[in-house]
């Protein structure tokens, strides 16, 4: 039999629209934060409260981002995340939030800040090793999290790419999701994320900086690679909520054979 991971049950009933948190609105990320708008209108369709999305991004537009990721010219010198959000925003009238700094944010005050708490689902597109174990080592002290709520933390879903191939994989970050009885498949309560696929303190990042025109971007990111990413990505994430399981927890994407090949649960 295969297997199987059943959605958990909370973000198919929620009380609230479900939180996620897109860190990186850059090539990949801006075709997320696009992709999640309109999978809110859809969801809502169907009787589903929908999404409330906040984005992080310290990163500011660039005439090397036009083209390339989801900005235009009367943009330049925005933050990438206030950008994207308003434009989703006063597309199809939602109130996203967006953040102009790094993911996740710091503490700095006893009484708390509302960027510092997680959301349902992370949602990473950032171009670098560190944050990632930065994330998991915040993520790690929700793992245990018992009760099924609004500030609960699920999944972490990781994008990662290079010029014309590409990863996305979701991951459970509690321990264990409940998941139902089934006779066709076998049920998998938990879900490796990057960090627990990926030994990234093995690997030594080179920080190549930002690109000075679109030209040199395309070096190093093919045109289309992140737009096909966030789709794919975005397509498991929509049938969880739709179908509330999946039989994939990611895929691997190559341009150039044009193949996907999907990572069974």
């Amino acid at each position: 039999m295969k297997k199987i991971h059943y959605t958990d049950n909370y973000l198919l009933k929620p009380y609230h629209p479900v939180t996620i948190h897109v860190a990186g609105a850059g090539g990949t990320g801006s075709q997320v934060i696009t992709n999640l708008a309109r999978m809110n209108v859809a969801l809502q369709a169907l009787g589903h409260p929908g999404l409330h999305v906040t984005v992080f991004d310290p990163d500011i537009i660039t005439e090397a981002n036009i083209g390339r990721q989801l900005f235009s010219e009367t943009e330049l010198g925005q933050g990438k995340a206030t950008a994207a959000v308003t434009r989703v925003n006063r597309f199809f009238g939602t109130t996203w939030t967006a953040e102009n700094c790094r993911y996740p944010v710091r503490k700095t005050q006893e009484n708390g800040d509302d960027r510092t708490r997680p959301a349902n689902i992370i949602i990473t597109c950032t171009d670098n090793t560190r944050s990632r174990q930065e994330l998991w080592r915040f993520l790690k002290k929700y793992r245990e999290t018992s009760v099924n709520n609004e500030r609960a933390v699920y999944y972490w879903m990781d994008f990662g790419n290079a010029q014309t191939t590409g990863q996305v994989i979701i991951g459970t970050v509690r321990n264990k999701i409940r998941q139902p009885a089934s006779k066709e498949f076998i049920p998998v309560p938990g879900m490796n994320v990057i960090t627990e696929e990926v030994n990234y303190s093995t690997i030594e990042e080179k920080d190549s900086g930002p690109s000075c025109s679109l030209t040199e971007a395309l070096e190093r990111q093919d045109l289309y690679i992140n737009s096909i990413l966030a789709q794919v990505g975005c397509d498991i994430l929509w049938r969880m909520f739709k179908e509330g399981r999946t039989l994939y927890r990611g895929a691997y994407i190559n341009l150039d054979t044009l193949r996907v090949n999907p990572i069974p649960v």
